[in-house]
């Protein structure tokens, strides 16, 4: 008798925005997927809260312009009370400010709302399997650009250069690396070391640096200024 394999589990995704046609739009899409399945919605940050709660989702997809609580104080909220939640935040430009901001609210990426079908269920899986969605040269680009107005306090520099002090030279190499958008295999192909190497690396760093993944690694990159924006 042949056994039929069991299939992948499925990834949940919560979406949050307070367009009705853009939940459905993303609904259909995702839920086209065999390996997606959208468990909820929400229309604005207090209701993603409550339903993150209530539903668990792997993913969640977040606007940042809301009414009544926004995308950058939802994500801030829901990290808080799970760091191992997973936001994947929506815009519909790619340079704006208050992207940088859901990044360092903890989000682990974004992508424009006109991305293609395929580009969405691939942040969504990307960002369900623990990894962070900074590929895309528009992530480097707005980094940069709100590095340099997001200086750091004078209490969070002298931390940061600390933080730098505990990584290796080879970890350092890494991190700068990861700033500039780099996967992990692309990292692995630049250094001509195995992509097992780099992935160990990666975790290093992000232990030391007390960071959740690559995307608050190439925002702190920018910020400890051992990459200059540009």
């Amino acid at each position: 008798m042949t056994l039929t394999p069991a299939p992948a589990s499925t990834i949940r995704v919560l979406i949050v925005d307070d367009q009705m046609m853009v939940r459905e739009g993303f609904s259909v899409l995702l839920n086209a997927m065999p390996d997606i399945e959208v468990v909820g919605e929400a229309v604005d940050g207090r209701q993603a809260i409550a339903q993150v709660a209530a539903l668990h989702p792997d993913v969640v997809l977040m606007d940042i312009r809301m009414p009544e609580l926004n995308g950058i104080e939802a994500t801030r909220e829901i990290v808080a009370a799970n760091a191992d939640a997973k936001v994947l935040v929506l815009t519909t430009f790619d340079l704006d400010e208050y992207v940088y901001q859901a990044l360092r609210a903890g989000a682990s990426g974004f992508l424009l709302k006109d991305a293609s079908a395929r580009q969405l269920a691939e942040g969504v899986r990307v960002v369900a399997g623990g990894d962070a969605l900074l590929a895309p040269a528009v992530t480097k680009r707005l980094i940069a650009e709100f590095s340099k107005i997001s200086e750091p306090t004078g209490a969070r520099q002298p931390v940061a250069l600390a933080q730098i002090g505990d990584l290796t030279d080879r970890e350092t190499e890494v991190l700068v690396l990861i700033a500039h958008g780099l996967s992990n295999g692309e990292i692995a192909s630049r250094l001509v070391v195995a992509e097992s190497t780099i992935k160990t690396h990666v975790s290093r760093i992000l232990v030391k640096l007390g960071l959740r993944d690559r995307t608050q690694a190439a925002v702190f990159a920018y910020e400890a200024r051992l990459v200059r924006p540009g």
